[in-house]
């Protein structure tokens, strides 16, 4: 009965922290907010940089028409840039700007201090427990991830 409930109270655990990270961020920029799915393109394009526009929509999860108007208002806004890939003239190499570098670092910077100012709260059971649990959190996002990929 109890194992009924855990993956409805993972779930929930999860999103629970992740809106309230979300939040307590939001609350303390001086700057305007981005969107979730703008957020999730200057990250994925930080991580992997010249990623082109149909290969961001996989990755993604979106349309790329979806995609191809995130990238309009990123560039527009001056967080990203979009290359013509020498391969491929019809295909754009993605990248970010110097602005959107330096507000990605500062928010990595300032989420790694609030997520450690709330650890460190935690009696060094809960912690254990928590670092113990990565790996097993990073394959669920994997199967996840493989999962809608394969569907």
């Amino acid at each position: 009965m109890e194992t009924e409930k855990f993956p409805e109270e993972l779930a929930d655990a999860l999103v629970g922290v992740q809106r309230l990270i979300r939040r307590r961020l939001r609350s303390e920029m001086t700057m305007p907010r981005l969107r979730g799915a703008e957020v999730e393109l200057l990250r994925l394009v930080e991580v992997r940089p010249g990623i082109g526009i149909s290969e961001a929509a996989k990755e993604l999860f979106l349309a790329s028409n979806s995609v191809s108007t995130l990238v309009n208002q990123l560039v527009r806004d001056g967080f990203m840039i979009r290359e013509t890939d020498p391969a491929d003239r019809r295909a754009a190499r993605l990248q970010l700007t110097e602005t959107a570098k330096t507000r990605l670092g500062d928010w990595h910077a300032r989420r790694a201090a609030l997520v450690r100012a709330q650890v460190d709260r935690l009696d060094q059971a809960d912690r254990d427990a928590l670092r113990a649990a990565i790996p097993a959190l990073h394959q669920l996002a994997v199967n996840l991830h493989e999962e809608a990929e394969d569907s």
